[in-house]
């Protein structure tokens, strides 16, 4: 399987396809030298159409990588989530850039470890959270929300000395509408079987969504469009027909989590869907056009993200289904983070409902930033992939 991928051209022209952190950091600094702000993001739930309506960038800080973790476990606990402790870490250190750019800082209280980590941070750029509501069914909850919006606007116009216009969010929420459109004909390809495309590809195209803007990335995605289906008219795919389908749910796969889509692959699975956070589930949100109240529809999409931190998360399931019917997988692999509890605790809901719903086969994968489990991890998927053998 590896010697196939590798005679697949890529799927991405470009000299810094490789390297998707340096391409954003070039964006950012010629964004900066424009005269752009920068404001940094933890979270999906920071509505980033409000800070492009202002003229700002909004960048992903980073919080990904475990040789950060060391310099935060010098003040944070060690049982603590690795996310927040890398996030800290590159802070402490000073080695995120994004960090370093930013002229303002967005958190949010999804969880009690990230409410107090940015205690520790906010002293040092001007920091506003987000007051998220948790009890997404509650009759109140969207009107608290669009509340907090709306401080983040006030906190967003004093810190970058600019105002926010009705009109300037409107056009905002109508290019996110292209743009989640646009990456949802590319999500399309995903239900091939074989799949003609690669995790690592789904990922490029998602850094890229980032920094594009809706033309640039209409016409990325039609060159993105031709070339998958150059390949599938070629035979030119990743796996067979009989390669097990994984979809990957839970806490967010990215950076050194990536080992776990990495050994997925290397056993001679293919990664179909990511439910999981950081992957593709904000982009089956659309926002509201022409509402009359263009931040209160922003509110309502952003507060529609079924993360697990909101009780009951009924949401969640719906999605998984309509990911399921759509991207055919075969089992799911819901990753959790060490010391993630709501996604941990809400693992075992999931893996009930994908078992007597869809009748698929559910692993669970306790891991966090280190290589010290991967065999581990390895022997648990091919034992998974195996036992959907021996089920054909």
């Amino acid at each position: 399987m590896q010697a196939a991928m590798a005679a697949v051209p890529p799927l991405i022209e470009n000299a810094q396809i490789a390297d998707p952190v340096r391409r954003f950091l070039e964006y950012v600094l010629n964004k900066r030298e424009q005269g752009n702000p920068v404001v940094g993001v933890y979270c999906g739930y920071a509505p980033v159409e409000l800070i492009r309506a202002m003229g700002a960038v909004p960048v992903s800080l980073c919080s990904a990588s475990q040789w950060t973790i060391p310099a935060a476990e010098a003040i944070l606990p060690a049982n603590l989530c690795p996310m927040i402790k890398s996030s800290f870490g590159f802070i402490r250190t000073n080695a995120c850039f994004f960090y370093a750019a930013s002229d303002a800082v967005i958190g949010e209280t999804t969880c009690d470890g990230k409410k107090k980590m940015f205690e520790l941070i906010a002293h040092l750029k001007p920091t506003f959270i987000m007051d998220l509501p948790q009890l997404p069914d509650d009759t109140e909850v969207l009107d608290r929300w669009r509340k907090s919006v709306l401080k983040l606007q006030g906190f967003l116009e004093k810190t970058l000395q600019t105002s926010l216009s009705a009109d300037r969010l409107e056009a905002e929420i109508r290019e996110t509408n292209r743009k989640n459109r646009l990456m949802d004909r590319f999500f399309a390809y995903l239900a091939c079987r074989p799949i003609p495309v690669s995790w690592r590809e789904i990922y490029d195209v998602i850094t890229l969504e980032h920094v594009a803007n809706g033309d640039e990335f209409q016409d990325l995605i039609e060159k993105i469009s031709s070339s998958i289906d150059q390949r599938i008219a070629l035979g030119q795919c990743f796996g067979t027909f009989s390669s097990p389908r994984i979809l990957v749910s839970g806490c967010p796969v990215g950076g050194d989590a990536c080992k776990v889509l990495q050994i997925i692959e290397e056993a001679g699975g293919v990664v179909v869907a990511m439910e999981a956070c950081s992957g593709m589930k904000n982009y089956f949100v659309r926002i509201t056009e022409e509402s009359g109240d263009p931040l209160r529809a922003v509110a309502e999409s952003t507060l529609s993200i079924p993360c697990s931190c909101m009780t009951p998360n009924r949401r969640r399931l719906d999605l998984l289904d309509k990911m399921i019917a759509r991207f055919s997988p075969d089992a799911v692999i819901d990753v959790v983070l060490h010391a993630c509890h709501a996604y941990n605790v809400e693992s075992h809901k999931i893996r009930k409902h994908v078992q007597k719903k869809h009748g698929l086969p559910c692993l669970k994968i306790e891991t966090d930033y280190s290589k010290g489990d991967i065999e581990q991890i390895r022997t648990r998927v091919e034992a998974l992939f195996e036992n959907l053998e021996l089920k054909k």
